[in-house]
């Protein structure tokens, strides 16, 4: 067997690198700040929302890895709005996933983590019925059992529903491309990918 060539992708990389940099500072001191003044089921809201952005960005990374491009070239040439974004989504499917499963996910689970010792730091008084240590194992646990339950029960939400949530997902980064005028994928690049490609094999 001969020696498979390993490509990276460098530039996608530092560039991963810095959004979670930044992405993990603002998350965080947005969280840390929502969370200066709030009474305690405010803030287990808060953290309940940190814990199901997470779940929602780890299934649309799985559904987009799982979608099959396909029907969304009909939906395209019949006009569908997002159909065309849909299917650059499936295309660069392993960035998206980076982004969404191990980006946003990672983010998530350490904000959640720092969001769950700012409530018990705030809130210590209230939960004196039991010894700090023990608080903080069950709140553990408890942040724990959600992340992975929701994640688990999203895959394969995910899985058998994924062309209907790559579509949506088209629809939202259609909309905002219309709005904004950014770009989310380089069509260009992309296509000289594959024209390249498409050489090699002739």
């Amino acid at each position: 067997m001969g020696k498979r060539d390993i490509h990276i992708n460098y530039r996608w990389v530092l560039y991963v690198c810095i959004l979670s940099f930044i992405l993990s500072i603002l998350i965080s001191s947005l969280s840390s700040l929502l969370l200066e003044d709030v009474t305690l089921i405010i803030a287990l809201l808060i953290l309940l929302v940190i814990i199901l952005i997470g779940i929602i960005f780890d299934i649309i990374g799985v559904a987009v890895t799982s979608a099959d491009e396909e029907p969304f070239h009909a939906m395209a040439s019949d006009r569908v709005f997002g159909a065309k974004y849909a299917i650059k989504l499936i295309r660069n499917a392993d960035m998206v996933s980076n982004f969404c499963n191990d980006v946003v996910g990672d983010i998530c689970g350490v904000v959640s983590g720092v969001s769950m010792a700012i409530i018990l730091a705030r809130f210590g008084m209230i939960f004196n019925f039991f010894k700090m240590s023990y608080m903080s194992i069950i709140m553990s646990a408890v942040v724990s059992t959600l992340t992975i339950g929701g994640k688990a029960i999203g895959k394969s939400v995910a899985i058998d529903n994924s062309l209907f949530i790559c579509l949506w997902v088209g629809k939202i980064l259609n909309l905002i491309s219309d709005r904004t005028g950014i770009d989310f994928f380089n069509d260009k690049k992309n296509k000289s990918k594959r024209n390249r490609k498409a050489d090699r094999d002739v």
